[in-house]
């Protein structure tokens, strides 16, 4: 149905500068059936997000009416892959104001990418298309895995590049929430740097921190504190933190190869099958995954259902036969399921204690501990 979609590595990217081309970036036209609203009166500023396929859709469209539910006064941007279904497109022009196709964009770096376990990340270059929105000051890119819990329009009161620290490596920023602003010179020097340095970890989170090096030490006034992009899967390895904390939080960003629309949602239940209620640092927080779908269900699911019509499409839900014995809808794929964590020898263990990554709720909690203590005591 749609054209090939060009893959490129860091070695292309400097075709896409503005001085040597126009940028790979068109908006569409779609009829907007919401009225203006009297607070959307910052149109110079935006939210942005990027969907590079049709399950990322889902999860733009939940983080647009996110957004919305809690009355953001900016305009809602959303960039897309070329090979975004046309009934998705239309979905997107009913929750956002603009939606832009954008080429994609694949960093190549299969042995960094290899090294995170996540070959999947090598799209996220695209995102260094956001750069090319000029028509705005302004604008904060979130990823289409979060989700807004109140609003968070005092973002824009921040400068470039402001972000939250990244769970894994503090100095790091995570490019999952951050503050911009656009500038056709700024998305040519990215893409000069992409060519010429690459990425360390293979994806835009590695080029972006080496291009914002100073991040970690120049102005604090840039560090996001961590309730602008609270890891689902991290909350678990400091979980007195996040009980101290955690009511605080105004976004939650589901990290991890496992999103939230990978499962399926039993509506009549009000469950999320295939997802462990435990307390497992693999696992996304039970609460905003349900969060997630209860929204999905509420405001996404009708757009959707508007847009494809009569055409079958991956609506995530588990529906009950006559029988009342739960089956799944035929046109959804099985709700991925989470593989328990191997066991880990007691050599790896200590270098995770070492490296500071302590298992607080399974074999590092206290009661072991205690346990082992004791025995040696004795």
């Amino acid at each position: 149905m749609w054209g090939l979609i060009p893959v490129l590595d860091c070695s292309q990217l400097l075709r896409f500068c503005p001085s040597q081309c126009k940028p790979a970036l068109c908006s569409i036209t779609t009829s907007d059936p919401r009225l203006d609203s009297p607070l959307r009166t910052m149109s110079d500023q935006a939210f942005v997000t990027l969907a590079t396929n049709d399950s990322y859709v889902k999860g733009a469209l939940v983080l647009g009416q996110s957004l919305r539910s809690h009355n953001t006064t900016r305009k809602l941007v959303v960039l897309i892959g070329p090979h975004v279904a046309e009934p998705c497109r239309d979905a997107l022009g009913s929750v956002f104001d603009e939606v832009c196709v954008v080429d994609v964009v694949d960093s190549g770096d299969a042995a960094h990418l290899a090294l995170m376990k996540r070959p999947d990340l090598g799209v996220t270059f695209t995102k260094l298309h956001c750069w090319t929105l000029t028509q705005y000051s302004k604008c904060v890119f979130m990823d289409a895995d979060t989700l807004v819990l109140s609003n968070v329009d005092e973002l824009f009161e921040r400068e470039e590049l402001s972000a939250a620290p990244d769970p894994g490596w503090p100095d790091c920023f995570n490019s999952g929430v951050f503050v911009f602003s656009p500038s056709k010179k700024t998305h040519e020097q990215l893409l000069a740097f992409c060519a010429e340095n690459g990425s360390f970890d293979g994806g835009d989170q590695g080029v972006l921190n080496s291009f914002f090096n100073t991040w970690a030490t120049a102005d604090i006034s840039k560090h996001l504190p961590f309730i602008y992009n609270l890891s689902s899967i991290s909350i678990y390895s400091y979980l007195p933190a996040f009980k101290q904390y955690g009511h605080g939080a105004k976004v939650v960003h589901f990290l991890g190869k496992v999103k939230p629309w990978n499962y399926a949602y039993d509506a009549q239940r009000g469950e999320v099958k295939g997802h462990s209620q435990s307390a497992d640092s693999s696992q996304l927080h039970p609460d905003y995954l349900l969060m997630w779908w209860q929204l999905y269900t509420k405001s996404v699911l009708p757009v959707l259902q508007r847009a494809y019509g009569d055409a079958p499409f991956n609506s995530g839900f588990i529906e009950a036969t006559e029988d009342s014995e739960l089956c799944e809808d035929v046109t959804e794929q099985p709700a991925a399921s989470v593989p328990p964590p191997p066991k880990v020898s007691s050599e790896e263990r200590k270098h995770r204690w070492e490296a500071g990554q302590i298992d607080y709720m399974g074999d590092d909690c206290f009661a072991n501990i205690e346990r082992k203590l004791n025995s040696f005591l004795k």
